[in-house]
């Protein structure tokens, strides 16, 4: 083979970072840009973790049509039949089953034999292939397991039926070059390795989750997990981004394609920082906002002269271009829906639409250019706000004068009554926050307080991103606009929506 599988597990395991729960619609708008992108599988969640998650993976599998959509099942009968009904809807289905393998997992976790630990492996992935012939097999801790038990678990997985088996370095603690021995040497081993993909699933917990990834498709694995922006427990899963632009750069080492669209890489990165709130730091490969950026002046010197003496890929090749908006107050609902479609955007109903586009309106009238950066961040905050939202913003009123204490006036709606509250602060951000509090008393603890420009200059919306600590619970709230006062208050008011609805999120951290 060629081609390296990518399958991205950023709506399952890069899930589970604290404070990155998504809802449906998020999952479901992100399944959406990660097909544009061309990933060959979307690991959509683990459908038996709870009814959110069912009808999130659901959704996804309804929404999915050219990549394959995948469900996460423990080596048991009811996560593999939930898993298969959560994914009936989808054209292309896989289910993903696991079992630990290490002794330290065998002995201390799952209480079980090796035998025990096999018999479980063989009878899941049976079971999966009565509903689907794509069938993924994961030995969990894999890197610490035995070998010799290793190449049991595989060779009996494989004859049940399963077509791809991973090897993941569930806890980040491999080194490339033993990581790559280990992947040759199973497939060297295992009698029947040539009826299966050999996957990989890399951890970053010693920053070595890419460089590992590497190693191991240099040994001849044929499928790479990994997630946007390198999201994940922990200290994060192999980045996509990394991975790919690594097998399309160095192809003279690899000699390996990938199907990903890598224009579509940027927006997927915005996308996922957007709404999981992690922002993406500014020296990152590939999708930061430097990796593309000359400080010296001898190397802007040599990019003016030829690009190539400094720049090994084009920032045009992975996405980063700024698409004007060829729209502005004048224009009509048919042009702002025809360039949502063009961006990969899909609303549920005209409700939506039409709320979206009074917002591009107010917009409009605000700057003189509007970006496609722009039009993500309004949708994203119009997906983020329901009808019903207990808490809504009507005005702000906001007071900073050098010597006085910033003060802030703000109307909210509580349950469709409307309240005035003001409070001073020590900065008119903090007074808003502290008037809303003033009427909400949430008792709910601000873990961050985030602000990015959407696009350059002055007149740039500013996109905050707020989250929230409740009895257990982390919510991440999202606000925009050209006043970071105003887009403050909204991402806080968000937040706080969302610990009003106790089952909105899939996967709460409770």
């Amino acid at each position: 083979m060629n081609t390296v599988k990518i399958f991205d597990t950023t709506l399952r395991d890069g899930e589970q970072s604290p404070g990155a729960s998504m809802t449906r619609e998020e999952k479901v708008r992100i399944a959406r840009q990660l097909e544009r992108l061309r990933v060959d599988v979307i690991e959509a969640g683990f459908p038996a973790a709870s009814p959110g998650d069912f009808e999130a993976v659901k959704a996804v599998a309804g929404a999915i049509r050219e990549s394959t959509v995948c469900g996460l099942a423990r080596a048991q009968e009811k996560d593999i039949r939930s898993a298969a009904e959560a994914l009936a809807p989808a054209p292309s289905k896989r289910i993903h089953t696991f079992i630990a393998t290490s002794p330290v997992h065998m002995e201390r976790k799952l209480r079980m034999t090796p035998a025990q630990v096999l018999g479980h492996a063989v009878s899941a992935v049976t079971l999966a292939r009565q509903f689907t012939d794509d069938v993924e097999f994961s030995c969990e801790d894999a890197v610490r397991s035995e070998p010799d038990f290793l190449c049991r678990v595989i060779e009996a997985t494989i004859r049940a039926g399963a077509r791809t088996i991973n090897i993941p370095d569930t806890v980040g603690y491999a080194i490339p070059f033993q990581y790559g021995a280990l992947i040759a040497d199973l497939m060297n081993r295992v009698p029947n390795a040539d009826q299966a993909v050999f996957s990989v699933h890399c951890h970053n917990d010693l920053g070595l989750a890419v460089a590992n990834s590497l190693a191991a498709v240099l040994a001849g694995a044929r499928q790479v997990e990994c997630t946007i922006n390198g999201l994940g427990e922990r200290a994060g899963n192999a980045a996509l981004e990394e991975i790919v632009m690594a097998l399309r750069t160095r192809r003279d080492v690899f000699g390996l394609t990938t199907r990903i669209d890598t224009t579509q890489i940027v927006p997927a990165s915005r996308l996922v920082s957007t709404i999981t709130g992690f922002p993406v730091q500014p020296n990152k490969a590939v999708v930061g906002a430097n990796a593309f950026a000359h400080e010296s002046g001898i190397h802007q010197d040599g990019v003016l002269k030829h690009r190539e003496t400094y720049e090994i890929m084009s920032a045009e090749e992975v996405g980063w271009k700024a698409n004007k908006l060829v729209l502005g107050k004048h224009s009509g609902r048919n042009a702002f829906r025809t360039r949502l479609q063009e961006l990969g955007i899909v609303l549920d109903s005209e409700a939506a639409l039409n709320a979206a586009f009074q917002r591009f309106k107010v917009l409009a009238d605000k700057k003189h250019e509007i970006f496609d950066e722009d039009l993500q961040a309004l949708v994203g905050e119009e997906v983020g706000e329901g009808q019903n939202d207990h808490y809504g913003l009507v005005s702000l009123m906001a007071h900073s004068e050098t010597g006085e204490p910033p003060r802030a006036r703000l109307v909210l709606t509580l349950g469709g009554d409307e309240r005035t509250t003001e409070a001073e602060g020590s900065g008119p951000v903090d007074a808003s926050f502290k008037a809303i509090e003033q009427v909400a008393q949430s008792g709910a603890e601000l873990q961050l307080y985030s602000v990015n420009n959407i696009t350059s200059g002055t007149e740039s919306q500013g996109e905050v991103t707020v989250r929230l600590a409740l009895d257990g619970r982390i919510v991440n709230g999202l606000g925009a606009d050209t006043d970071i006062v105003v887009a403050s208050a909204r991402a806080y008011l968000n937040a706080l929506n969302k610990l009003q609805v106790r089952t909105e999120r899939v996967n709460p951290q409770v």
